[in-house]
């Protein structure tokens, strides 16, 4: 957290940092980084734009703050990816589970957005863009090389390389839908349009590595 305001309560700080943070979250999704002002943010915080900055120094700081803060929420996904059982009967079902999990996470149009977001400011801000991806997918990406490593180790799949696997894996699940959204914009897809697409990804990635 940045400077709290000097004599003012922790508390309220932390309030008025957050109402910030919820605020420039919202402004920068529906307008884009030069599309939103700190007069916005402040305007939708419902504080003074001289609190804004003394919570954050600028407008890019800010824009950090609120891009990393997203990456938290990732934890569920490695808690999720690493938990496939090894059941060499049921394999097929559990990857399933997992694929159609994967693919609802990661077609949310919050998350859509934001990733729109991001690849829209990566050549601006190539750090900001490259912490971003490596705190989220990549950490969920080399937990599910983990995870197929240890199933190939168990003999219920063959890999040589457990981090392209991954890769395959993510991919044959996520190249239709989130392309057609990316250049569509929102969501274009069913709930049984998701499904179809993981049940697929999944017959053709155990095709090629069970």
């Amino acid at each position: 957290m940045e400077a709290m305001e000097p004599n003012e309560p922790g508390g309220r700080s932390a309030r008025k940092h957050q109402a910030i943070m919820e605020a420039a979250t919202a402004a920068f999704l529906a307008n884009g980084y030069a599309g939103t002002s700190m007069d916005d943010i402040a305007r939708l915080a419902a504080v003074s734009k001289q609190t804004v900055y003394k919570h954050f120094a600028d407008k890019e700081k800010l824009f950090a703050a609120i891009i990393l803060a997203t990456t938290d929420g990732v934890e569920g996904m490695v808690d999720l990816v690493a938990d496939i059982p090894a059941d060499a009967d049921a394999l097929e079902e559990n990857l399933v589970r997992l694929a159609r999990q994967f693919l609802t996470a990661l077609t949310e149009p919050r998350v859509l957005r934001l990733r729109r977001l991001v690849i829209a400011n990566a050549d601006a801000f190539p750090d900001l863009g490259a912490s971003w991806y490596e705190r989220g997918f990549e950490r969920v990406l080399a937990t599910l090389a983990d995870t197929f490593r240890r199933l190939a180790d168990q003999g219920l799949l063959r890999v040589d390389d457990a981090l392209l696997a991954a890769h395959h894996f993510s991919g044959l699940l996520l190249w239709i839908p989130v392309n057609r959204a990316m250049f569509h914009g929102g969501p274009q897809h069913t709930r049984s349009e998701l499904d179809r697409c993981a049940d697929a990804g999944v017959r053709a990635f155990l095709a090629a590595y069970r």
